[in-house]
């Protein structure tokens, strides 16, 4: 038995008319193209993980630039509450 009841006898005969339909050189041809988009689709994969991981990182790197920029300042919030109670 091979893949869900189909023995190796007929998976090679399946093989052998689908070689003699389309030749080797286009079988070739369309395994080269079939390649080519399996690394083409992996490719925008990787690049689209990364672009998200550089979006994240530049959105981190901008709050704690923010926090360290604006320090309060507990003076004038002071001031600001005394004018408040006048």
């Amino acid at each position: 038995m091979g893949f869900g009841g189909i023995s190796i006898w007929q998976l090679l005969i399946v093989l052998a008319i689908i070689v003699l339909l389309f030749g080797t050189k286009k079988l070739r041809g369309m395994g080269g193209d079939l390649g080519g988009a399996v690394k083409g689709f992996k490719k925008a994969m990787s690049d689209d993980r990364n672009a998200e991981k550089q979006a994240s990182e530049d959105k981190t790197e901008q709050i704690q630039k923010s926090s360290e920029s604006t320090p309060i300042d507990s003076s004038t919030t002071s001031k600001t509450k005394d004018n408040d109670k006048v």
